[in-house]
């Protein structure tokens, strides 16, 4: 009897696990359904990846059309995109389509289960459940016919993406085999000599040749827009930034404390309201968030750039190089449009001749005409060559026939010259701002009042010439049409695996290495000025400061070393022999780095001194400027910065001369003649030391007959003074006035 009973519950527990089971797929099957698995979403996707790319298939489709290399490039971009997309949402419904799969397995499993089937031979128990045991198979029907409908969709819709992907990756081959045919084509002679030109008028008007030009690059160019506008959203708000930081630094000038101090404000490139100097920024970085942008944004960019600098230059070049800029604007006007429309027939090769030897006679005078360009010689004087030399190579490839190339040349020869003027522009406009901020900061106590403003000035000028060089070499990379294999080839050398021995390591991983270990030790040295502490100097104040800084220089550098060994790939059992390599090296040469360096953890914690701190050590004296890892600074009274290691701060006789309280015990010695009356003397003494500012009032004096000689009597005067940076004038005045009180009553000095 118990043995039954204990079935009918083993039964009855089992069966309610399993309408447990049942439910909890079908509240899966429905969540999963609501969710819509972006069907919608991949079909709105397909439409416009499918839109984009019916203007290729056609160009591609026409027998006789051919294709010049910066639309194939433009097809080549678009199609590229429209790839990443499809390989996304292909991902999405495969993975969709097996989960499906999965769920149409369990729900057959379980209605295949003879617990949860009806049947009239079944217990008592069961029978309890017949009417939950009916509505979930009815249900689980349900959702294997919505399973069903599911996957059916899912699977037209992969399909379908599957179709789109490889016809897209069919064109991308036809694109790349143009390609190829059009670099081949491009070092051939694709045109007749210029002497055998065909010198008739030209079948086609010059709106004809522009317009066919065009054609397809305009679609390029609106779906480049379209499919960027994230990084142009960006690249507008670092410019919105740009402008509030110049307004309202000019604001905060007309206040009225800055103001008085401040002085004149006199700045070539910024204005109260910096609109202008704004749009410049912007149109300058736009290459720089928008690497990979078709050569006809780039040109488009450059004109919108060249009108916001002749509006800048209007006012602020004299007419005589306002003149030669203009003609420069000109020039890439004309050779633009001259590109655009350049062809076999004699004439118009002539006009591009003649536009190549007009900028080589710009180029020539360029450099002494514009005097704003001798801020960065060294860096244009390069750029000018090459833009002399293509021009050259231009007007030798139009001769021999080779016009694509002779094009392409002429068209990056002018965006490079008007763009490092644009660039030179950019330099002064955020050399201008900065200098505004410094100014400002200086007066109200900010960042640079804390650091050294040459030495500031001359780190951001670097920076920003380096910023510079990577936009022209962007913009002169996209104009020659040769930035994707550039990009690539360079991503392939960076990330290309490499052996060492036993460890494999990628050029990626030790430039990470490197420029993590450059950022934690640039941080380890300037975290005073990050946390708002001037630098120690030589003043006749008592300063004080915490040693928490070094602890923290200690942690970042400790971070900053972990950091770089997790970037460089190195695993853990490699670093191992590299410890176990420096740990020999310690034992043979490191001796002295290493007690230097845990000497510098004990002076952190143990603080026998603080930082401001005026201290003697064996024959130095002077005030602790910085206490760092290894060694520490000392600033003396002479001015010169003592470096001290920290292993001797801990070992040799140290004396700290500012205690809490800072007071000091000044000696000073006397010599009197042996007749002279020493309570006379001693209320002198009395009177100067009660009188001097330097004394502690609260702390009492002692006059002392130190030595008696013959014809004298020395005596030693013991003062307290409130600090040590006292005592030189403590003792110049006490002595100056001692002398004029001596005279006045006799009293004769040894």
């Amino acid at each position: 009897m118990p043995h039954k009973k204990d079935s009918v519950q083993t039964i009855q527990d089992t069966l309610l696990l399993k309408l447990q089971k049942a439910q909890n797929l079908i509240n899966e099957v429905n969540a999963s359904s609501k969710n819509g698995y972006a069907l919608q979403e991949i079909h709105t996707d397909l439409l416009d990846i499918e839109k984009n790319i019916a203007p290729i298939r056609e160009d591609l489709k026409q027998p006789n059309r051919i294709i010049d290399q910066k639309t194939l490039t433009g097809y080549n971009l678009i199609l590229k995109k429209s790839v990443e997309s499809i390989e996304y949402w292909r991902a999405k419904l495969i993975t969709s389509n097996n989960e499906l799969q999965l769920l149409s397995d369990r729900v057959g499993n379980l209605g295949s289960d003879s617990l949860l089937n009806l049947n009239s031979r079944d217990t008592s128990t069961k029978k309890l459940y017949h009417k939950q045991l009916y509505e979930l198979k009815e249900r689980l029907q349900q959702s294997g016919m919505q399973i069903t409908s599911n996957l059916d969709t899912v699977s037209k819709a992969l399909a379908k993406v599957s179709t789109v992907y490889f016809e897209i990756t069919d064109l991308q081959a036809s694109i790349n085999e143009n390609i190829k045919s059009s670099e081949q084509s491009s070092f051939r002679k694709e045109s007749p000599y210029i002497w055998s030109a065909p010198k008739g008028k030209s079948a086609d008007s010059f709106t004809d040749l522009l317009s066919s030009s065009f054609t397809g690059q305009d679609k390029i160019l609106h779906y480049f827009i379209d499919s960027t506008w994230d990084n142009r959203i960006l690249l507008l708000l670092l410019s919105g930034c740009f402008f509030f930081w110049v307004y309202f630094n000019f604001k905060k000038t007309q206040k009225e404390e800055i103001k008085k101090e401040i002085g004149d404000l006199k700045f070539d490139f910024i204005k109260p309201i910096p609109i202008i100097s704004t749009l410049i920024v912007l149109f300058n970085l736009t290459a720089l968030f928008e690497p990979q942008s078709p050569a006809l944004y780039i040109e488009v960019m450059q004109f919108l750039l060249l009108m916001c600098l002749t509006v800048g230059f209007w006012k602020s070049l004299p007419k005589n190089e306002l003149k030669y800029w203009l003609v420069i604007v000109v020039l890439y006007i004309f050779t633009v449009l001259a590109t655009a429309t350049v062809r076999d027939a004699f004439y118009i090769r002539i006009v591009l001749i003649a536009l190549n030897i007009f900028s080589l006679y710009i180029g020539k005078k360029f450099y002494t005409k514009i005097r704003y360009i001798q801020i960065a010689q060294k860096t244009v004087k390069p750029i000018l060559f090459i833009f002399l030399a293509l021009n050259c190579l231009s007007i030798v490839l139009n001769i021999f026939g080779r016009i694509s190339l002779a094009s392409t040349f002429s068209t990056t020869a002018i965006i490079g010259l008007t763009q490092v003027i644009g660039l030179v522009a950019f330099i002064l406009i955020i050399i201008d701002a900065l200098e505004l901020q410094i100014r400002i900061s200086c007066i109200t106590g900010g960042v640079f009042s804390r650091v050294n403003l040459d030495k500031a000035r001359s780190s951001f000028k670097k920076i920003l010439s380096l910023v510079a060089i990577i936009l022209w070499l962007l913009v002169f990379l996209i104009n020659l049409g040769i930035s994707d294999p550039v990009f690539s080839f360079v991503e392939k050398v960076l990330n290309k695996s490499r052996t060492f021995g036993s460890i494999s390591f990628t050029f990626y991983n030790i430039l990470f290495f490197a420029l993590i270990l450059y950022i934690s030790n640039w941080l380890q040295k300037n975290i005073e000025v990050i946390f708002g502490e001037r630098s120690i100097g030589f003043s006749n104040e008592v300063e004080h400061r915490s040693s928490k800084l070094t602890l923290i220089r200690l942690i970042v550098a400790i971070v900053g070393v972990l950091l770089a060994i997790m970037a460089s790939g190195i695993a853990l059992d490699k670093l191992t022999v590299v410890l176990g390599a420096l740990s020999v090296g310690i034992g043979l040469g490191m001796q002295n780095i290493v007690n230097n360096f845990v000497s510098g953890i004990i002076l952190i914690f143990e603080k026998p001194f603080h930082i401001g701190d005026y201290v003697e050590l064996a024959d130095k004296k002077g005030k602790i400027k910085d206490i760092g890892i290894r060694a520490s600074k000392m600033l003396t009274q002479q001015g010169a910065e003592v470096i001290i290691p920290n292993a001797d701060l801990l070992s040799n006789r140290f004396v700290n001369w500012t205690t809490n309280k800072a007071y000091v015990r000044s000696e000073i010695i006397l010599k009197v003649n042996i007749n002279t009356e020493l309570n006379t003397v001693n209320k002198i003494v009395e009177e100067e030391v009660n009188n001097s500012k330097f004394t502690v009032r609260k702390m009492p004096f002692e006059i002392l007959i130190n030595a008696v000689a013959a014809d004298s009597i020395e005596l030693k005067i013991l003062v307290w003074i409130k600090n040590i940076y006292m005592e030189p004038n403590f003792k110049n005045l006490l002595f100056l006035q001692l002398i004029n009180k001596f005279k006045e009553n006799g009293i004769k000095i040894m």
